[in-house]
């Protein structure tokens, strides 16, 4: 048995599945993997930290680190390279030690990729609203630009987000395939003109309840996508699903960049059913 040893940098991530995730998805491949939680809260670290937590990770043999808040954009800048979506994103979730250089990955936004294509493959994706345009939704964004979305129309509580959104999206799409929708007075028929409705925002989560469209503008044709798993049946999943609409939870995403990040960290590929059964087990 060869051994690995992870880690997960963050702010209260005492709650994170993630490294449940890669340690049994590892014991099932007869590979040994330790994954530490390195919590921000718990260890009285900020961002101006970071630069001496890389160093002090490579040095102790981390083969690698999963970023998130609020870390992902500062992170990218002190890495040797950064592949092209993360750069495009301006965040990275997944760092790799590389003959002894430090590789930056967004397997948010690759996630949410293999999400889309094995959950809501063959849906009509002409015209998609984006709910949300903070980091999960940047890589949602992407992602679903990548699939071959014809326009993607993005929403936020704060329209100079959105419009940032949109800018940083047009460096690798084109100007033609995006819109920001400001005003949301013009929400429910921007909803019951979509093919599909992704929301990224915090509605919906645990200590956020709601939805953050009224489900009575959800058409049963379209499909409807949520990257909250805490519940994993959001309230706007479960009322998509009344009416009928095909329905993509928010586990999907979180067990895909799981999946893209495990083979990154060790050369494996996982298999997506079981660590997808695992995240059922550990959100029932």
């Amino acid at each position: 048995m060869s051994g690995l040893t992870l880690g997960l940098v963050g702010a209260g991530i005492g709650a994170s599945l993630t490294p449940a995730l890669h340690e049994r998805e590892a014991r099932e491949q007869d590979l040994l993997l330790r994954y530490h939680r390195i919590d921000a809260e718990a260890g009285g670290f900020g961002v101006e930290d970071l630069p001496e937590l890389l160093r002090w990770a490579r040095t102790l043999g981390f083969a690698g680190l999963n970023v998130t808040h609020p870390f992902k954009q500062a992170v990218v800048g002190l890495l040797d390279d950064v592949d092209d979506a993360a750069a495009d994103l301006g965040a990275v979730n997944t760092v790799v030690w590389r003959g002894g250089r430090s590789v930056g990955h967004n397997t948010d936004c690759t996630g949410y990729g293999r999400a889309f294509t094995e959950g809501l493959g063959d849906a009509a994706r002409d015209r998609v609203l984006l709910l949300g345009a903070g980091g999960a939704g940047l890589a949602v964004g992407y992602a679903l630009l990548a699939q071959g979305v014809g326009t993607l129309t993005v929403h936020d509580a704060d329209p100079a987000r959105a419009e940032e959104a949109v800018v940083r999206l047009e460096k690798r799409f084109d100007a033609e395939r995006l819109a920001v929708l400001s005003d949301p007075r013009l929400l429910p028929a921007a909803v019951g003109g979509s093919d599909g409705l992704v929301n990224a925002t915090p509605v919906g989560m645990l200590g956020h309840p709601g939805s953050p469209v009224d489900p009575h503008h959800l058409d049963p044709a379209m499909w409807v996508s949520d990257v909250v798993y805490f519940p994993l049946e959001t309230e706007l999943i479960r009322a998509a699903r009344a009416r009928g609409c095909r329905t993509l939870p928010g586990g999907a995403m979180a067990v895909g960049q799981a999946v893209d990040a495990f083979a990154l960290f060790t050369g494996r590929r996982a298999e997506a059913d079981r660590m997808a059964r695992h995240f059922a087990e550990l959100t029932r």
